[in-house]
């Protein structure tokens, strides 16, 4: 190999790139040697271990919810639809997905939701619950701690088993709710506020979903969606067999499936559609907290069935789930050099000036909210057009069977004489290069197949050396980081993983712990359906969920894995991962057909640690200027505005973190309309309307401001308007506990004309 040769400036970079990792270090350790100052202390009780909890969350008996009464001649099943809140810290807290260093939210676009859906067998026997939540992922501290409330208010109703919680993957939604070590350090910490918001809130929606259960009928369609998606690792593609790409018309799953929920009197309950496109049309230079293209795809249709409900309300339930999604990418312009113009859609990804961090993707917008709008609007389009058209009737009874299972160490039956084996969890140097989606700014390319010296070396001196047990396992990629092989505090990635698959009748939902690209989908599907198969359940259709209980990074196939790019250098059981899941749901698939699934052995349970490292944000008082206080107008509204503009007002603000931990606010924003027969003022806006913006500008010494706009729609009726703005400052006095105290500003009113 080559010697390589560094810039000044590179060097420079490199010797600074050393010095923060040293201090970092340092600060992590001191900071998880004294961790409990910040924010792990506060319900730590609640985060310590499966048999300590918090008194504030802990029921001090096991309530059972009535069961609703049986129906005579009733073939269908109890359908029960509820959606919750989970938007967290739209403030101080980085968005997870891309690894950005630095890209924290600092404000809103729209709202997250939990969206919870409860299926039941006629006579209550059985029953599942698929929740679809807009976060970029679940996480394994996220499904323990949702399983321990739901026990301790149902009891044995809602289990490890009946239980999916899915993330739509969304890359605009806060971090720090994981437990192991490479997933706090991506999210700079640990933010023990923003999981108890969002274990609440996917409770919630559980609990709401639970109580609105009624006798309903199910309903699934099927249909390509066309013009969104293109696959992202071209090049890997190829490497698989020509005569099984041969088999399709495309290098990306087109298919959608829709259930369409209806009561017995046939008015629409909700909708579960999954679909393979990643929600990554807002880049990673966005800074406002949303749910993407996917989440404007179930706002669309809530919006369009909820008549005269504000975003976020109404009965009906819109859930827009992830499926293999791995390789597929939204931005349907492809990857052009950012600073020149030409493509750069080659195996490396990367410019001629610049290298690879100047190589994205985008599209088909003009910018990255019009084009999360684009797409998400042709997928509610075609959601709408199955859902409205679907026939085919879902009956039969609900199953569920579910293993954890040590991913680091499965025996792998290839044939009858070969066997292998999967990883310790590692990293190629590719991942480190990100995607045309997102590239990570570093010298690094996609499909690097040798290590560098100069990073092995930095690697080795701060981490250890790799095992050599682990480089053979792990062949062909070369290892960047060996997170199997690091403990410190806390593992850095998770040994012990989820596999569930719950049927519906001929419907049968795989819980996946990750990202299936492509072709590996499309070989998980076919595998599992053919088991089913063969045990006499035929025509089964099988749906890869994504993005499961727990997150594993990616799932490529065996001869993808052999080009690492991104999503292989990402696939960290090694090359057999794939093998391992197909087998592994097979005996999952068995064991439904077989009505074996009570000799299954549940396997080895998860851990759940303490003392997890916190944010390195801390928690300071608010301020407003002198003379001023919170909520006052800095800047108002003009007199008067036409349809088509944007009315921007500017608020004494206070961190909106506040409002994330006080969990009693419902927005930051209204827009109100004064309505002359009520005499009265009628909010028609709030902060989940995709018309509207919550900035936070973050200043000194506690003090910010807040920026609400609100992009006048063509819709907008005539007449006079104000601005209302809701938030919470810290309050600290000296040797006194901090309190949260809400306030509210209001702009002067403004008429909006539409000549």
């Amino acid at each position: 190999m080559a010697k390589r040769t560094f810039s000044s400036l590179e060097a420079f970079l490199i010797f600074l790139l050393v010095m923060m990792t040293v201090i970092t270090v340092a600060l992590l350790t001191l900071l998880f040697v004294t961790s409990g100052t910040i924010e792990n202390n506060k319900d730590s009780g609640n985060l310590g271990s499966s048999t300590t909890q918090d008194p504030t969350t802990t029921q001090t008996s096991i309530t059972h919810a009535p069961e609703p009464p049986p129906f005579q001649n009733f073939s269908g099943y109890y359908i029960g639809v509820g959606r919750a809140d989970c938007t967290g810290q739209v403030s101080d807290i980085n968005l997870m997905g891309y690894g950005k260093s630095g890209q924290n939210a600092r404000g809103l676009l729209t709202r997250l939701y939990s969206r919870a859906f409860i299926l039941a067998d006629p006579d209550g026997s059985n029953r599942m619950a698929f929740v679809t939540v807009e976060l970029n992922m679940i996480s394994q501290r996220l499904r323990l701690e949702v399983l321990k409330r739901l026990q301790s208010k149902y009891g044995s109703l809602y289990r490890r088993d009946n239980v999916i919680l899915s993330g739509t993957h969304t890359h605009s939604a806060p971090a720090g709710f994981f437990q192991y070590t490479l997933f706090i350090l991506a999210s700079e910490g640990f933010s023990n506020r923003t999981f108890q918001y969002l274990v609440s809130g996917i409770v919630k929606s559980i609990e709401i979903a639970h109580t609105n259960l009624k006798p309903g009928k199910i309903f699934i369609n099927k249909g390509d969606v066309g013009g969104v998606q293109i696959n992202r690792s071209p090049s890997s593609y190829l490497q698989n067999p020509a005569s099984e790409r041969a088999r399709y018309s495309s290098n990306t799953d087109r298919e959608m499936v829709v259930l369409k929920m209806v009561d017995l009197n046939g008015e629409d309950l909700g909708l579960i559609s999954w679909f393979a496109i990643h929600p990554v049309s807002m880049n990673n230079s966005n800074h406002f907290v949303n749910s993407d293209n996917m989440g404007y795809a179930a706002y669309l249709f809530e919006q369009e069935k909820n008549k005269g409900f504000l975003p976020g309300q109404g009965p009906f339930v819109a859930g827009f789930a992830s499926s293999n999604l791995g390789d597929v990418s939204p931005n349907t312009f492809g990857p052009h050099c950012a600073n020149t113009g030409e493509s750069c859609d080659n195996e490396k990804s990367t410019c001629p000036i610049g290298g690879p961090s100047m190589c994205m993707a985008s599209g088909p917008g003009k910018d990255m909210i019009n084009s999360t709008q684009i797409i998400g609007r042709i997928i509610y389009q075609r959601a709408k057009e199955l859902h409205d058209s679907a026939s085919q009737e879902v009956t039969g009874p609900v199953f569920a069977a579910h293993q954890w299972v040590n991913m680091t160490d499965v025996t792998v039956l290839l044939n009858d004489t070969h066997a292998v084996k999967t990883c310790k969890p590692a990293l190629g140097y590719s991942f480190a290069a990100g995607t045309i989606d997102g590239p990570a700014g570093l010298n690094i390319t996609q499909g690097t197949t040798e290590g560098d010296l100069f990073w092995d070396t930095i690697r080795d001196q701060l981490l250890g050396r790799p095992s050599e047990e682990i480089i053979e396992c792990q062949k062909p990629k070369p290892i960047l980081l060996h997170t199997g092989e690091l403990t410190k505090p806390h593992p850095w990635h998770p040994d012990i993983v989820d596999v569930q698959i719950v049927t519906l009748g001929s419907l049968a939902i795989a819980a996946i712990p990750g990202e299936f690209t492509t072709m590996s989908g499309r070989r998980f599907r076919e595998a599992v359906k053919k088991e089913f198969e063969s045990y006499g359940m035929k025509n089964m259709t099988v749906v890869i969920s994504g993005l499961c209980n727990v997150y594993t990074h990616y799932i490529t196939t065996y001869e993808e894995y052999q080009a690492q790019r991104y999503e292989a250098a990402s696939t960290i059981y090694g090359p057999h991962t794939l093998s391992a899941y197909i087998q592994l749901f097979r005996d999952l698939a068995k064991a439904i057909a077989t009505d074996t699934v009570a000799n299954m052995s549940s396997g080895p349970e998860p851990p759940f640690f303490t003392n997890l490292i916190a944010t390195l944000i801390p928690n300071i008082a608010d301020r407003p200027p002198i003379g001023r206080h919170f909520g006052e107008v800095l800047q108002p509204a003009k007199p008067e505005y036409r349809v088509g503009e944007v009315v921007e007002v500017i608020f004494v603000g206070a961190n909106p973190k506040n409002s994330a931990e006080n969990q009693t606010h419902e927005t930051f924003l209204t827009v109100e309309k004064y309505e002359e027969s009520i005499a009265d003022w009628q909010i028609l806006y709030n902060d989940a309307s995709w018309e509207t913006r919550f900035y936070w500008h973050k200043g000194i010494l506690g003090l910010s401001n807040a920026t609400i706009e609100w992009y006048i729609p063509d819709t907008a009726q005539p007449g006079i308007y104000r601005i209302r703005y809701f938030g919470h400052n810290r309050k600290q006095e000296l040797l006194r506990p901090a309190v949260i105290l809400a306030f509210e500003g209001i702009s002067s009113p403004f008429e909006v004309v539409t000549t």
